[in-house]
Parts: C-alpha cells; sequence; structure tokens
C-alpha cells in the first residue's frame, strides 16, 4: 500500500467514490473508506442503485414494507433510493462540516426519463432535494439541451448541483454558463450564495473507448499512435476552460458575493481497454480544486499502484489541442463522438432504470402481504 491517495488530497484532488449500497453504509465499509483512503464524497446512478437494490442485501424488509402499502414501482425506488442517500449523507456529515461544505456530498441523479424535459426536470430535482433533506446533497442533472435551462433554474433555487454527462468542451462552457446563471439569479432573489455548490462531471474513459475504437478501424500507424490519448486531452482542455470562465470579470462579481466555483469532476475514471494502467485517469488529471470519483477497484489500484507526480493539467493544453487535431485530421469527428456519447450515456441511464423498475416490481409483489 503506497500513500498515493494522501498525495492525490493533498494535490487538491477530492476523492469521491462512484458506488453506493446499503451494505456498504451498515457494514462500516463507507466510513472506513473515508477514514482511511480519503474518500470525501460519493456519487451514485441509475447504474449503481440498479445493481445495489437488485443484489436484495439490506432492503428485504423496506420493500416489504412498501409493498404492505401497495406504494407504484416509482414510489418505491424514490424511497429505497433516498434512504441510502440521506444514510449515507449523515456518514458524510463530519467531511461536509470540516471541508465548509465543499466536500462530504452524495450525489442522486433525476429520473434519467426525464433527460429532455426541463420542467420536469425541474420538479423532480426540487422532488429529490425535500425528500433528502440533507445539506450535503448535490442533485445530478444531465447536461443535455433541456438540462441546460433546469441547472439554472435549480441552482437559482438555492439547491446544489451535480451536472453530469458532460463529454464536449462546448457543452462544457455551457454548463459553466447555465452554473453562472443560476448563481446570478440565486444572488437577485436574495439568497446566500454561499451555501450553493456545484461540481460539472466531465466523462473521461468512454472518449477513448470510441475515439480508439474509430483508431483501430484507420488502421496507420499515425492512428495507433493517437490511442489512449483523446480523454485525456479532452479532460485537459477542460480545465483550461474552467481556468478561463472562473477567472473572467463575470464571475469575479460573483465570487465578491460569496459564491462558490464550480469544480470540474472527473467521472467514468475507470479504465476500460486493460492495455491501459488501470490509474491511468487518475495519474494523469491531477490539478487542484478538481474532484475524481472512481469505482472502488479504480481506488484500490490508486492505493496500490498510483503514481502522483503532482500538478499533470497545466501547461498540457498545447499538446492536447495538438492530439485532438490529429484525430480530426484523420477523419475523426470530435463532434460527432460527443454527441454519440451524450446519447448513449442517456439511453444506458435510462435502461438501467427501466430494469431497476422492473426488478423491483418483482419483488414488490414476492414480497406483497397474502390478502386477508
Amino acid at each position: 500500500m503506497t500513500d498515493a491517495l494522501k498525495r492525490l488530497s493533498d494535490e487538491g484532488v477530492a476523492i469521491w467514490l462512484d458506488d453506493l449500497s446499503r451494505k456498504r453504509i451498515t457494514s462500516g465499509n463507507l466510513a472506513e473508506l473515508i477514514d482511511q483512503q480519503h474518500v470525501v464524497g460519493v456519487t451514485t446512478n441509475p447504474s449503481i442503485f440498479q445493481k445495489a437494490i437488485s443484489s436484495g442485501d439490506g432492503y428485504q424488509q423496506q420493500v416489504a414494507d412498501l409493498a404492505a402499502r401497495k406504494v407504484t414501482v416509482e414510489e418505491a425506488i424514490r424511497m429505497i433510493t433516498t434512504a441510502d442517500v440521506r444514510d449515507a449523507a449523515d456518514v458524510l456529515r463530519p467531511v461536509f462540516d470540516a471541508t465548509g461544505g465543499q466536500d462530504g456530498r452524495v450525489s442522486i441523479e433525476v429520473d434519467p426519463r426525464l433527460a429532455h424535459h426541463t420542467a420536469a426536470t425541474i420538479a423532480e430535482a426540487k422532488q429529490l432535494a425535500w425528500l433528502v433533506d440533507r445539506p450535503n446533497t448535490l442533485i445530478k442533472i444531465p447536461a443535455t439541451k433541456a438540462g441546460l435551462p433546469a441547472i439554472t433554474e435549480v441552482i437559482g433555487l438555492g439547491i446544489s448541483v451535480n451536472v453530469t454527462l458532460i463529454f464536449s468542451l462546448e457543452r462544457y462552457r455551457e454548463v459553466m454558463d447555465a452554473y453562472l446563471a443560476g448563481l446570478e439569479k440565486a444572488k437577485a432573489a436574495g439568497l446566500d450564495l454561499s451555501l450553493i455548490r456545484s461540481v460539472a462531471s466531465f466523462f473521461v474513459s468512454r472518449v477513448d473507448t470510441e475515439i480508439d475504437k474509430r483508431l483501430d478501424k484507420n488502421g496507420t500507424d499515425e492512428a495507433k499512435a493517437l490511442k489512449g490519448k483523446a480523454a485525456l486531452a479532452n479532460a485537459r482542455l477542460a480545465y483550461q476552460a474552467y481556468e478561463e470562465v472562473f477567472s473572467s470579470d463575470r464571475w469575479a462579481a460573483l465570487d465578491k458575493a460569496g459564491a462558490n466555483k464550480q469544480r470540474p469532476l472527473w467521472a467514468s475514471t475507470g479504465v476500460k481497454d486493460p492495455a491501459y494502467k488501470d490509474t491511468l485517469y487518475v495519474d494523469e488529471l491531477v490539478a487542484p480544486g478538481t474532484v475524481n470519483t472512481m469505482p472502488e477497484a479504480t481506488l484500490e489500484a490508486t492505493a496500490a499502484r498510483g503514481e502522483i507526480t503532482g500538478d499533470t493539467i497545466s501547461g498540457t493544453y498545447a499538446a492536447a489541442q495538438a492530439d485532438l487535431d490529429a484525430i480530426g485530421a484523420l477523419g475523426i469527428s470530435y463532434d460527432d463522438v460527443v454527441q454519440l456519447l451524450e446519447d448513449e450515456g442517456v439511453e444506458k441511464f435510462e435502461a438501467s432504470w427501466n430494469d431497476l423498475l422492473k426488478s423491483t416490481e418483482a419483488e414488490l409483489k414476492r414480497l406483497a402481504p397474502s390478502e386477508g
């Protein structure tokens, strides 16, 4: 065991766990990760909940109670998932207090079926914030076109947001703009801006997966030499955009009013290609003021084999742009790739949600009390 996680934390990278289950909470595992592995936050998504609840571990009594009340399957899922998030938020509360609200956060996502519906997303975000009822919650809203005005509205209401499923640099700039517009609304409404927090979840590994596939199809030596470079280049240029936006005059006015920067969060940091080092998207994305949310396997790999050598983002922007330009010169369309990844991301979460609906419905029927 190395001290790589401590070094990562010392470099200004907040380590969050990309996983949650009731067993992880009740067994004391989450508290242990906070205490020993420098974990200071938790992210969830529909796929994570589908896996946790389908395992059945720790959920039977609550499902039986919900079945006795004859609640709808949608209500059952919300009762189950918000209970887990609330309990995890309580475990992380000391971190939240110690960091002045920056970390100690738990994220919960709006129903992915609402990703293209602005008004419904806003209503769901408000409902989730009310249901969980913990100050250290982040409501996850996807960075779809319909999600952008929802982000502004929800931030404007004083609700902290984790913007998810960001793949493109252009969309990331739109996300930051939506956040600033939300802060301006909150300020106009007289809200305390210091209490509003946000992260922007910029997805990493999936970019390499898709672009590497296209580079393989190209088959030239030049294409092969570019494999494994797109995701890091994309993320590093996102950090450049973050530095620009949060040093602007528009930001300065909000900063003066007590607002917090929207931190970039590196998501999907588990390596998909076994040819790459399993800590690639941790070691090479170190910069102050960022978050890296890791599946447990990546967290353990970083603890064992991580090579944290300081800031690996600042000063890389020209090389990162050159890598993306070289990929584009081979006929691989960046715009096409990032739009495909956003569409697939929404579809995958929707599929997981539908699987969760089906498995929960089956459990409600199985555990329903016999009439009489």
